[in-house]
């Protein structure tokens, strides 16, 4: 398949062209630039991968959970495209995004994720390596981080995400971890747990994006006119 890949749910801003079993990536951590760089890079690995938007097969982006503008720059931009090219979408977590690439990377076989969500609270996922894809071990939160602390695995787990760094008390099991440099999360990384769900027809039309924020206090309009 031919499938574009989209993330700017955190600093990290990342877009990756999967075609012909190779894989074209940007990744660039450029707070505030979101809007302003996404889509020349978008247009920069398509024209590398000799592709129109119009030859893909499908559209995956970084649902979320992360910044409220980011989740929304990317699926604004996503929900656009797949409009204008009438493209099926899959939304993936950045949190599973960021497991991925500790699985695919460093051979994880658990993987705690942990954005700094702000607030004094971390965006917080734990994941397992089946067939090796990131499986999410009981749902994604937002919470405190001594309550994140509190749930932590009690065997060897690879820690992924900002979290880690912004808030100590995430490290009370400190023997158990296995500290990685996976800040951010990455589209070349989305493309992999997107694969399975186009298998499985498991994709949303344009009208039906819709991003994860966790914290209920913020909302969504679709495109105008089709709420």
């Amino acid at each position: 398949m031919r499938i574009l890949a989209i993330d700017t749910a955190t600093e990290a801003l990342s877009v990756a062209v999967q075609y012909n079993d190779e894989i074209i990536d940007r990744f660039e951590v450029c707070p505030q630039q979101h809007s302003q760089k996404l889509l020349p890079m978008v247009d920069e690995v398509l024209g590398e991968a000799g592709l129109s938007l119009k030859q893909l097969d499908g559209l995956v982006f970084g649902r979320g959970p992360g910044s409220f503008t980011g989740v929304r720059i990317a699926t604004g931009m996503v929900q656009g495209l797949a409009f204008g090219a009438q493209l099926p979408v899959v939304g993936v977590s950045t949190l599973a995004a960021m497991a991925q690439q500790a699985i695919t990377d460093e051979n994880a076989q658990t993987v705690v994720s942990a954005i700094d969500a702000r607030m004094s609270e971390v965006y917080f996922g734990q994941f397992s390596a089946q067939d090796g894809l990131a499986v999410s071990s009981g749902g994604e939160q937002v919470c405190a981080p001594d309550i994140a602390a509190s749930m932590l695995p009690e065997t060897s787990f690879h820690a992924v995400g900002t979290g880690w760094q912004a808030y100590e008390a995430l490290n009370r099991a400190d023997d158990n971890i296995v500290k990685t440099q996976i800040l951010y999360p990455h589209a070349r990384h989305m493309l992999s747990l997107a694969a399975p769900e186009f298998a499985a027809g498991n994709t949303q039309d344009a009208m039906s994006v819709m991003p994860i924020y966790l914290r209920d206090k913020v909302t969504w309009k679709k495109l105008p006119g089709r709420e």
